[in-house]
């Protein structure tokens, strides 16, 4: 008799993410990660407590999945170079991503299991747009800009929602252009 892996919390989320990654949202019920682990529904209760647990913990991945790719794309650049880059990549993990990013928290910072994975990637926005001396509110307006940019055009972008013919990158290099001049205070 093939004796099954154990199962985690982890190996819990993996199946969650690859539901996501290939059905989408809505896919993503306890009976169809249980079916995809090879346990029955309830053994799941012993690695989270619910659907909602779950999702928190699949939110806490995409987070640190973001983090790791972003803070790679920065290393070693700065100023605008930096930027450009991360706002790049920012776009690249939802084209690449979509039902994951769709299932990032978009607030972390008040949700105990996804305080810290949140907090990590700020720290990344934070760190990247320092070298143009921004601190405290303006930081933070900066970083918020930032995010809508990335945020608003790449999921509307995954969405479908952009159907004239003018090209979508030559959109994005002129959004990634006027926040650069903007952080420079050329606006």
């Amino acid at each position: 008799m093939a004796v099954r892996p154990r199962l985690t919390t982890a190996k819990v989320v993996d199946a969650a993410l690859e539901l996501l990654d290939e059905q989408g949202a809505d896919a993503l019920t306890l009976a169809a990660v249980a079916a995809r682990t090879g346990v029955a529904t309830p053994s799941l209760y012993k690695h989270v407590a619910s659907l909602g647990e779950l999702r928190a913990h699949v939110g806490v991945r995409v987070l640190e999945d973001m983090t790791e790719r972003f803070t790679a794309t920065v290393l070693g650049r700065s100023g605008d170079e930096a930027v450009a880059a991360l706002l790049h990549a920012y776009r690249a993990y939802v084209r690449e991503h979509p039902h994951r990013y769709a299932a990032a928290p978009m607030d972390p910072l008040h949700d105990e299991l996804q305080q810290a994975a949140g907090q990590k990637l700020m720290e990344v926005l934070f760190a990247t747009l320092r070298g143009y001396g921004l601190e405290g509110s303006a930081a933070v307006h900066a970083t918020r800009r930032l995010r809508v940019i990335a945020h608003g055009f790449a999921s509307i972008e995954s969405s479908g929602g952009f159907g004239l013919p003018e090209g979508l990158d030559d959109t994005y290099d002129q959004l990634v252009r006027m926040f650069l001049d903007d952080l420079r205070g050329k606006s």
